[in-house]
C-alpha cells in the first residue's frame, strides 16, 4: 500500500491521459466508420461482402507488428502517401496524430464485427414499414436500425475503447516512445520492465487492470439492462 502512495505522489501521470485520449478519439473515428462499413457490408452481395469483411476484418488477426509496420510503410515521408501529407504539414509518425491512426486500425475491426452481427439480426419487417410509412433511408438508419441493434452496437462501442486504450505493437511502431506525447500505458510499462523497476511495472499493471474490469463492468450493466434476462436452470 504504501509503494502505491509514493507512487501515486511521484509518477508521471501522462501516460494515462495519452491513452485515454487515444482510446476515446479512436473510439469516435471507429464508432461511425464502423456503423457506415457494417452497413455496407449488411447490403453487399455476397462475394463482395466476402471480399470487403476479410479486408476489415484483417487487423484484427495481424500481429500488432505487423500492421504497426504496414502504417509505417503508408505514412513515412519516404512514400508518396507520407510525403503528401509531409508537404501539406502534415506529421503522423511519432506524433499523438499516429497513436491515434495505429489505436483505430488495431481496435476498428471490433466495432465493426459487432455492429454488422447486429445489423444481421434485425427483423426486415421494421424496415419495411419504416419505408411505407414514407421515412428517408437517412432517418430509418438512426430511428430504426440502430435503436433496434443498440446491444451490439454498444458492446462494439465498450470493446473498440478497451482494446484502443491497451494497443501497444501498432502504436510503438508509428508514434513511437516519447515521454508525454506518444507514450501510452502499455509504452511505460514496457520502458520501464526493462529498467528493471517491477514495483512500476506492477502498480501499472494493475491500473490498466482495473480500467478494463471497469469497462467491462459498465458494459455488462448496461447489455443487462437493455436486453431479456437469461434463464436460470
Amino acid at each position: 500500500m504504501q509503494a502505491f502512495i509514493d507512487f501515486a505522489e511521484s509518477a508521471d501521470w501522462r501516460p494515462l491521459f495519452i491513452s485515454l485520449k487515444t482510446g476515446a478519439a479512436a473510439t469516435v473515428i471507429s464508432f461511425f466508420l464502423g456503423l457506415w462499413t457494417a452497413r455496407q457490408a449488411v447490403k453487399a452481395g455476397p462475394k463482395a461482402r466476402a471480399f470487403l469483411d476479410g479486408i476489415l476484418t484483417l487487423p484484427l488477426v495481424l500481429p500488432p507488428t505487423v500492421a504497426g509496420f504496414l502504417l509505417l510503410l503508408i505514412f513515412s515521408p519516404l512514400r508518396p502517401f507520407g510525403g503528401f501529407l509531409m508537404s501539406r504539414n502534415i506529421r503522423v509518425i511519432q506524433t499523438w496524430t499516429g497513436c491515434v491512426i495505429a489505436a483505430t486500425v488495431i481496435a476498428f475491426p471490433l466495432m465493426y464485427r459487432n455492429a454488422r452481427a447486429a445489423f444481421e439480426q434485425i427483423d426486415v419487417n421494421l424496415i419495411y414499414a419504416a419505408r411505407t410509412l414514407g421515412m428517408s433511408e437517412t432517418r430509418i438508419f438512426w430511428r430504426v436500425i440502430l435503436p433496434a441493434a443498440g446491444p451490439g452496437v454498444i458492446s462494439g462501442t465498450v470493446l473498440t475503447f478497451a482494446r484502443a486504450l491497451g494497443e501497444y505493437g501498432a502504436t510503438s511502431m508509428l508514434a513511437g516512445n516519447i515521454p508525454g506525447r506518444t507514450q501510452t500505458i502499455s509504452q511505460k510499462i514496457a520502458m520501464v520492465m526493462q529498467d528493471g523497476d517491477y514495483t512500476t511495472a506492477g502498480i501499472w499493471t494493475a491500473i490498466v487492470m482495473i480500467l478494463a474490469f471497469v469497462i467491462l463492468l459498465v458494459l455488462n450493466i448496461v447489455l443487462s439492462r437493455r436486453t431479456r434476462k437469461p434463464p436460470r436452470y
